[in-house]
């Protein structure tokens, strides 16, 4: 609010409840701005803002659903107004029903209006959502209002973490770290990729996870080199790699971890070669996570220190270096993907690109080696907090991947 301008009045929808099909929906999922600034985690909720609303009482609303008798007996129990209160810290209430009325009065003494649009970088919506058709309606009865994006503001906000926020990040990977302890000794040759998912999902969800905070990847040999493989329906086979980008959410935040191990339970020389040069890469890469350094030139460096680590492994040598297209180095032959995103109520979270990272921000660190001529593929993907001074401190310190420590977990 604060950020906002004079006369204004921003607004925030909750996400929708997708159709499958017939009567079938997909679980419920919260906006996670509207859950950022409220805490309200229930379908066809609004959060109203208004700095300057000549009501005191209007200056922050929360709408929520009405709940009855019938609701709680066939869907559960919902926020009553009371209880609404209790999870946002806001005052004002009201049902749902009543918003057009408070927002016209809210309208008729602003001037600017705040719509929440999708500005994420790797955003590629189809689906029109509440969100999209409440900014339509909006545009189409309040044609006079200027308009800006509430956005910005929230990339600002939700970019560095609060201590809490941190904390329930560090929950997320405690969950993924018990995950993936279970399944080290349940990996051999015969057993099949979801079987290890469904392994990872039991313990995630007995430790009161929601379940997986993405699509798990769980790539076993030449599988590995599809960097979104997502189907999950192969045998593990003696001597293959396995490749396991798979991680819990926990209370609405993300972790996101990525191991690779031998499926027969010892690495190959040839195998292990590689595995030391990314895991040397991650943790050099880790170290360039300090305030003050910018994102995209981070990114350079990383490739710089992949760059060296091919060479060593003789998959690249100085002429291809001295011939390569600056736009598409060398290195991405063999690691075609970014180092370090944003995490936090989002796997992919909100961030400041292009300005210099601040202590507080949470991002991954994930290099790869991909060999589809030698039939494995190689990521480490731990989660860090940049720290005001010195390196990151890693979130996932206490999740095995020492080559030594691996091996010794598995039979």
């Amino acid at each position: 609010m604060a950020a906002m301008k004079l006369k204004s009045v921003a607004v925030f929808n909750s996400n929708d409840i997708y159709p499958i099909s017939a009567d079938g929906m997909m679980p419920f999922e919260q906006h996670r701005d509207l859950f950022y600034l409220s805490g309200a985690d229930q379908e066809e909720t609004i959060l109203v803002l208004c700095p300057d609303a000549n009501n005191p009482k209007h200056r922050e609303i929360l709408f929520v659903r009405e709940t009855n008798d019938h609701i709680a007996v066939w869907e559960g129990e919902k926020l009553n107004k009371k209880q609404a209160t209790e999870v946002s810290g806001i005052e004002t209430v009201y049902w749902v029903g009543q918003f057009d009325k408070i927002l016209f009065e809210l309208m008729t003494e602003t001037d600017t209006i705040y719509f929440n649009t999708n500005e994420h970088y790797r955003q590629a919506v189809e689906t029109e959502t509440r969100e999209d058709r409440f900014i339509k309606k909006c545009k189409e009865k309040y044609p006079a209002h200027q308009v800006v994006k509430s956005n910005p503001i929230l990339q600002r906000l939700r970019s560095v973490k609060d201590s809490i926020e941190v904390e329930l990040i560090q929950q997320a990977c405690n969950i993924t770290e018990k995950g993936f302890r279970r399944i080290l000794p349940f990996v051999k040759p015969g057993v099949w990729e979801y079987e290890i998912e469904a392994e990872f999902l039991h313990e995630f969800v007995r430790n009161r996870s929601k379940g997986f905070a993405y699509t798990p990847i769980i790539a076993s040999g030449n599988n590995a080199n599809v960097l979104h493989y997502i189907q999950n329906n192969q045998p593990c086979k003696t001597g293959d790699l396995l490749l396991l980008d798979v991680a819990a959410e926990y209370a609405n935040y993300s972790s996101d971890m990525t191991r690779t191990i031998p499926v027969s339970g010892k690495f190959s020389k040839r195998q292990a070669e590689v595995y030391r040069a990314v895991l040397k890469v991650k943790n050099e890469a880790t170290q360039l996570l300090v305030p003050g350094a910018f994102w995209k030139e981070y990114h350079v460096e990383v490739g710089k220190l992949m760059t060296s680590a091919l060479i060593d492994l003789k998959l690249l040598d100085k002429k291809d270096v001295a011939n390569e297209n600056p736009d598409w180095p060398a290195y991405k032959k063999y690691f075609m993907h970014g180092t370090s995103h944003h995490m936090g109520l989002n796997t992919h979270d909100y961030g400041l690109l292009n300005e210099p990272i601040v202590a507080g921000m949470v991002f991954t660190v994930e290099p790869g080696i991909y060999l589809p001529a030698e039939g494995f593929g190689i990521r480490l993907e731990d989660n860090v907090v940049v720290q005001a001074k010195g390196a990151p401190f890693n979130l996932m310190q206490n999740i095995p991947i020492e080559i030594e420590e691996i091996e010794a977990l598995m039979p």
